[in-house]
């Protein structure tokens, strides 16, 4: 979700794992969970000894043969067993989320029983799928389109999560309906009435950005060159058009000849694009900053921190919650891991880099027991933000004040409840 930190929109991006350069560590012999269903089976004794684009590849056509049968609860929880089962697989989840959000939405379906088809799972990346499939099949988007789709999740503070997951999802799918063109993306997040809805868009804009540039074979860019996309236009209640290949015109395509492309990133400044943006965009853009960076210097995490310390002033802190945060995927939520990663960090800011692994901790399961442990175990300096993150990420999850004072009880002391329950907006 979005929040504070030394009083600045936070932005709490549920991006866990650029899959890009993570080894699937093998082993013994994987095996299924007892519970796993006879399709899951089948999956993992179809691809697990495929190298690592492939077995996504063979994983993401079962998956989506289940979506097809069953529905995207059912494919959620094949996929569920098979990250469990394969380590490649739970690097890869978030990816594999985003595409089966992607095929369930179709031109002619309401978007909000659709959306509501999906879970938490690997960083919610369900929910992110449906939106990109939304705006590609809806056309052209205008203000009202923009600001109303995520309205149903407003009026209740219950709906907070889903909320920001349909914010999240709308920069995505702003972003791949321009073709990739980041700043066309983030003027459309600018249509949303408050700070708080424009800072969660410019999450998923820049998010896809990274993605889109480093892996191209994420599930969004076959949305648009397989022609799986609906003809513009084609809104909830409309006929589904053919979806035979070529027979749909992506927007970004009619606008190729009229708007100069966007460079996504750039290898010889690891600040790119957040160098050339204007300040109300730069907490969102250094808050997701290190996969670029990681992605130019083949994951040298020291490197990426070094990159930090030369960020703006004002943007330094967020560099580095998002180092944790890349730290936290890369390490597949090891404590022991993700700890002595960022303690690669300078001392001064690696407080920081603990609240982006402990926001990823959260993300990744929409819980926080792991996250209050992490903070138990990192330097006592340190600590007091680290519980304040988790009461941040308290608010994102519980709507009842009452549960979110009770869940604070988590903290070691009562200095650190008190710095929980400041984060969660605990009065009292």
């Amino acid at each position: 979700m979005s929040r504070h930190v030394r009083g600045r929109p936070f932005y709490r991006g549920p991006w866990v794992v650029m899959a890009i350069g993570i080894a699937a560590a093998a082993c013994g012999r994987p095996s299924l969970p007892p519970i796993a269903s006879a399709e899951a089976a089948a999956a993992f004794e179809a691809c697990r000894e495929l190298a690592w684009e492939e077995k996504q590849g063979c994983y993401e056509a079962r998956l989506l043969d289940e979506l097809g049968a069953a529905g995207a609860g059912a494919a959620l929880e094949m996929l569920e067993s098979l990250a469990a089962a394969d380590r490649t697989a739970q690097a890869q989840a978030h990816v594999l989320t985003h595409a089966i959000g992607i095929n369930a939405y179709g031109p002619g379906e309401t978007f909000t029983d659709v959306f509501e088809e999906c879970t938490e799972v690997f960083q919610s990346g369900c929910y992110h799928g449906v939106v990109q499939a939304y705006f590609i099949a809806m056309g052209e988007p205008n203000a009202e389109m923009v600001a109303g789709l995520c309205a149903p999740y407003e009026a209740d503070p219950a709906d907070r999560w889903l909320l920001f997951q349909c914010l999240h999802g709308l920069g995505h799918g702003l972003t791949m309906y321009y073709g990739h063109h980041l700043l066309m993306a983030l003027e459309g997040c600018d249509l949303l009435t408050t700070g708080w809805n424009r800072n969660s868009c410019y999450g998923g804009a820049f998010m896809e950005n990274v993605v889109n540039a480093v892996a191209p074979h994420h599930p969004a860019a076959e949305l648009v060159s397989d022609g799986t996309a609906a003809e513009d236009g084609a809104g909830e209640g409309a006929e589904a058009p053919d979806h035979g290949a070529g027979a749909h015109v992506h927007g970004a395509m009619a606008m190729a000849d009229v708007v100069e492309p966007f460079e996504p990133l750039r290898a010889d400044d690891p600040h790119y694009p957040c160098s050339i943006l204007d300040e109300k965009y730069l907490t969102s853009c250094y808050q997701m900053q290190t996969s670029a960076m990681l992605w130019h210097n083949d994951g040298d995490i020291g490197d990426a921190a070094a990159a930090c310390v030369d960020a703006p002033d004002a943007w330094r802190d967020d560099c580095f919650v998002s180092l944790g945060r890349d730290i936290s995927g890369r390490t597949l939520q090891d404590e022991d891991d993700a700890r002595r990663e960022c303690r690669k960090s300078p001392e001064e800011y690696r407080e920081w880099c603990y609240v982006g692994v402990v926001r990823n901790f959260v993300d990744v399961t929409a819980t926080t027991e792991a996250g209050f442990s992490f903070c138990h175990t990192i330097e006592d300096r340190a600590k007091r933000q680290c519980h304040e993150a988790m009461g941040e990420a308290l608010y994102s999850l519980y709507a009842d004040e009452a549960a979110r004072r009770e869940a604070c009880e988590a903290s070691e002391t009562e200095e650190l409840a008190l710095a929980c329950r400041r984060g969660a907006l605990v009065t009292g």
